[in-house]
């Protein structure tokens, strides 16, 4: 209205103008006020829409105005509802989690205190299981548990066997053994028996010559035919004293070829001889025969050879039993009475032995207690001079936790830790402390039985946690 009211002035003072001017111009004065008239009246009009378009422009600048203003606001209400429900996302999660928190801090209570009742103080409640858990958890899917070969078990306590080792030799059975030597000074003639052949027994073994075994031959020739003459004439011939001088004599000579080794169809063919055939170089001669079935272990010797009395020539054991020479240390305070069993591991091949003895001195040389077990070789695939590991088997006298030695992870600080699971597939390392080897599994305690561990995986569980940035095993 501004510029209307500016514009109608404007033609007011043109028309005053115009209509002065007439009188000195001499234009008729009605021509003048026509054409000024018409002249308002386009001005007028210019005006009104001039005016107009600027109230338009005006009306158009303000309604953008106003819609960017009202688009701004929505971005803005957009943006705070977006924040809202994020804050709302984030508070729910908070109280899953404390929800799935309660949840676990009451199956632990329930059974700890369930675990109290049945054990009375030696158990761990939930409070003190919190206390020991280490780091944050860790979610994992079945299929990557799969992948990775994680194993997950509960716990419970059992009655574990415990191992013990210690190196071992196969020996002869020194029961069923058989030293083949001379028992007087000779000389190897021959051999009948070779290095590992099995004889039976009866079976000759080495032929020797000795001069000693010679004279006793002669001397029992003798003494043999005076003992049948005198018998045969009876004691209306010979008289008492006489009859058992040369009995004597004949016993005598007898029991010295016994001494020397040899057998009575050795003894008996001394003297089946007569004198128109008499083969003096069979004496002095004499065979050593097997007294017991065996094997040839040894036979230390060749032929020609000067022996001497006592000397080992061959030697012969049954393998069908044999000895197991244990070496203990004798800092291993172990009860091994008779009959206890041991498990004898020979290139991945077991076989089952019996305590028979234990030594009771320590050996000077190797320091250590002998302990000898009998085992069965039915099959031969044991001998003597083998080296074994030895097994010993001991039972705990009561049920005990214990968990396989994979299962177990030192954590930074030094301490002992397994992985629970306490929701499936969400694990968290837990600190325990160790008690005895159990062979391949170990004590522990700070868990409460059915607690769902890591039994194997365990070390791909921890480096998942410590691909997340922070320290499984960090309090």
């Amino acid at each position: 209205m501004s510029q209307f009211n500016f514009s109608s002035l404007s033609m007011a003072a043109l028309f005053s103008r115009a209509f002065k001017m007439s009188f000195v111009s001499d234009i008729p004065a009605l021509a003048l006020a026509k054409a000024l008239t018409r002249s308002f009246r386009a001005s007028v009009l210019l005006a009104v829409v001039s005016s107009g378009s600027v109230l338009a422009f005006e009306r158009q600048e303000t309604q953008q105005q106003v819609g960017h203003t009202h688009e701004a606001s929505n971005q803005v209400k957009k943006s705070s509802q977006a924040s809202l429900q994020n804050r709302a996302n984030e508070q729910h999660k908070d109280n899953e989690r404390q929800h799935k928190a309660d949840i676990a801090s009451t199956v632990d209570k329930n059974l700890s205190k369930e675990q109290a009742h049945q054990h009375g103080n030696k158990t761990q409640t939930s409070a003190g299981l919190d206390e020991n858990i280490h780091g944050e958890a860790i979610s994992l899917s079945p299929e990557k548990m799969a992948i990775a070969g994680i194993e997950v078990a509960a716990i419970s306590p059992k009655v574990f066997a415990n191992n013990v080792y210690a190196p071992g030799e196969i020996k002869a059975n020194g029961y069923k053994s058989y030293i083949v030597s001379p028992r007087t000074e000779s000389v190897v003639i021959s051999r009948h028996a070779t290095l590992g052949q099995h004889v039976e027994k009866g079976d000759a073994l080495v032929t020797l010559f000795s001069e000693s075994v010679a004279e006793a031959q002669a001397t029992y020739r003798v003494a043999y035919n005076d003992w049948q003459r005198n018998k045969k004439l009876g004691k209306e011939t010979v008289s008492e004293s006489r009859l058992l001088t040369t009995e004597t004599d004949y016993i005598s000579a007898y029991s010295r070829l016994k001494a020397f080794g040899l057998t009575e169809a050795a003894i008996a063919q001394v003297v089946t001889y007569n004198s128109a055939n008499t083969d003096l170089a069979e004496l002095g001669e004499y065979t050593l025969i097997a007294q017991r079935e065996g094997a040839v272990l040894s036979d230390d010797f060749s032929q020609g050879q000067r022996v001497s009395a006592g000397d080992a020539i061959m030697v012969l054991a049954d393998e069908s039993e044999l000895w197991v020479e244990a070496r203990v240390s004798p800092n291993k305070q172990l009860n091994l009475p008779k009959g206890t069993q041991a498990v004898i591991d020979m290139s991945e091949q077991f076989f089952v032995a019996t305590v028979i003895q234990e030594a009771h001195t320590i050996d000077p040389k190797t320091r250590t207690r002998i302990v000898r077990l009998a085992v069965k070789n039915d099959h031969d695939r044991l001998h003597p001079g083998m080296f074994v590991k030895v097994n010993f088997r001991f039972e705990t006298d009561q049920e005990v936790m214990a968990v396989p030695e994979s299962a177990l992870l030192r954590s930074s600080d030094g301490d002992w830790t397994v992985f629970v699971e306490r929701h499936s597939g969400e694990f968290t390392a837990v600190e325990v402390k160790l008690g005895r080897a159990l062979g391949n599994y170990r004590e522990i305690i700070g868990l409460a039985a059915e607690t769902r561990i890591v039994t194997k995986g365990a070390f791909f569980v921890a480096s998942e946690i410590a691909k997340g940035g922070f320290d499984p095993h960090n309090h």
